[in-house]
């Protein structure tokens, strides 16, 4: 077939609103299938959303807020407004065919399967969550090791790869893996949302000029500063690594087509989904998709399915995000800052530990609201950063496993998506484990510069696969189901937006190596 006509599933020709098959088999047509409820339809962004808490959310912009106060605040809502748009054309393509946007970017060049196998791989492998999480988990039982609990930092290695392994073990275990995802997250994700609120709202009752410094900052881009002040801890590096997590981050924004897909968005009804070797019924899994035929009935489905994901994903992604970086970022500045916006005295003490600043903020909610609060606060953030690197587990593994088989294993019977996930899945942890473990021989790294080193990667990632959705979602689907108008726009400002602070970031690490 030839990209000029068209078959359907049954192989009877069809109007030619042709997609291009480029370097992978051309599509068959077949009838969208008609939308669900809204109601029916949640759940992925729920889990993109609580791939977002712990990173930016609950690490870095409350330490960019207790180093610079909300300076630089309106980048990250600038960030996540982006970042809603982004993953709706993530999601365009795979409600239009079944496909993923990996798959969609591989039709464009099979070069696009090791590019993002790269730019996958390389910022996740670093195990920023699980080191997070096992630092708070030690200091709720021996405190910080600059206060005496030097056993803790010395069981934080363990207990960070227990971490991972507890994670890949219950991943193996759900029969379908989506469905044990969403599970998971949609109840950490609500209890996380239900503790931050009351946080928040016992601390802000007293300090309502916290509320009013955010809003100025941001309605005048953080006059007359607009860019923090730069140091050895808010560079370049930092800020896009910010930027980039404000939301989910990465090449994580990819996975909402790989949730929608398993979910059956759409098209996504007639692919299979990735099932346990172990638990599940492996399902037959297509890498190609399917368009539907250029018919009214269609093109109505079509109005209410992309109307549908777009209020799903505003209500579970955009708004669990939005909430959670401002009361997140706001209990920072109460703590850390008073009413005339001066630091407060001993705020400086936190500079010394990687994540003391966390560490200030329980001791002042223990103070502030009551004596177990601190533990609440730890076991919250835990939790945060527990169901993060469950996500990013799966997320990155899902992402790698479909850039492997689309664009190099298409044809092999044997090496299924799911057999691939689980491959990736358990050499991500073995390599995170090895990353830990260089502890041991005296090469430890804080997890505060963990979260910087894979969120400024992943900042660039976004950069390179913003560009190439755009012209992805301009070029390659029919008139019907095109980006057009002000989408097209947000997009190209989405390349202008990561595009300048990745160059920014390139400029300054070539400066001080030069230096």
């Amino acid at each position: 077939m030839n990209e000029e006509q068209g078959h359907s599933h049954d192989g009877s020709q069809v109007p030619p609103e042709v997609i291009p098959p480029g370097t992978l088999p051309p599509m068959t047509y077949r009838d969208l299938p008609e939308p669900v409820s809204l109601r029916r339809m949640i759940g992925p962004s729920i889990i993109l959303a609580g791939l977002a808490l712990g990173s930016g959310e609950f690490i870095l912009w409350p330490y960019i807020t207790f180093k610079t106060q909300f300076v630089f605040f309106w980048a990250c809502m600038l960030g996540v407004v982006t970042q809603y748009f982004l993953n709706m054309e993530i999601s365009r393509w795979s409600l239009a065919t079944g496909e993923t946007a990996v798959g969609g970017l591989i039709r464009l060049s099979r070069h696009f399967g090791w590019i993002l196998l790269l730019l996958n791989i390389i910022p996740w492998m670093i195990p920023a969550w699980a080191k997070g999480a096992a630092e708070l988990t030690s200091w709720m039982i021996w405190g910080p090791a600059d206060e005496g609990g030097s056993l803790g930092a010395h069981y934080a290695t363990p207990m960070a790869i227990g971490g991972m392994v507890v994670c890949g073990l219950v991943l193996t275990a759900g029969p379908v893996i989506y469905e044990t995802i969403e599970r998971v997250q949609v109840v950490l994700v609500s209890l996380v949302m239900i503790l931050v609120v009351f946080i928040a709202a016992c601390l802000l009752s007293s300090r309502p000029d916290a509320i009013v410094a955010m809003t100025t900052a941001t309605v005048t881009f953080g006059y007359p500063d607009f860019i923090p002040q730069m140091d050895e801890n808010i560079n370049a590096v930092m800020l896009l690594g910010a930027l980039a997590f404000a939301g989910a981050g990465g090449t994580t924004n990819l996975g909402q087509s790989n949730y929608i897909r398993d979910k059956g968005y759409g098209m996504g009804r007639f692919i299979g989904r990735i099932t346990s070797p172990l638990t599940g019924q492996e399902e037959a899994v297509t890498e190609v998709g399917y368009h539907f035929p250029a018919t009214g009935e269609n093109h109505a489905r079509w109005k209410v399915w992309w109307r549908n994901a777009s209020f799903e994903h505003f209500f579970s992604f955009f708004l669990t995000c939005v909430i959670c970086l401002v009361l997140l970022s706001l209990i920072s500045y109460v703590i850390f800052y008073d009413a005339n916006g001066d630091a407060v005295p001993g705020a400086a003490q936190y500079n010394q530990n990687d994540l003391g600043f966390v560490w200030g903020e329980a001791l002042q909610v223990q103070e502030r609201i009551g004596a177990w609060m601190k533990y609440v606060f730890l076991i919250m953030g835990v939790a945060i950063l527990l169901t993060t690197e469950f996500g990013v587990l799966d997320v990155a593994s899902r992402i790698s496993a479909d850039s492997v088989k689309t664009a190099m294993l298409r044809t092999n019977e044997f090496w299924s998506e799911s057999r691939l996930y689980f491959c990736f899945l358990w050499g991500t942890i073995v390599l995170g484990s090895g990353i830990l473990g260089l502890a041991e021989f005296g090469y430890d790294v804080g997890a505060l510069s963990l979260f910087k080193m894979s969120a400024c990667l992943n900042g660039v990632a976004m950069f390179l696969y913003s560009a190439a959705l755009l012209y992805m979602n301009t070029t390659r689907l029919p008139d019907s189901v095109r980006l057009k108008g002000v989408r097209k726009l947000v997009m190209v400002w989405s390349v202008l937006f990561f595009g300048f602070f990745s160059i920014w970031v390139g400029v300054d690490v070539i400066q001080k190596i030069l230096a």
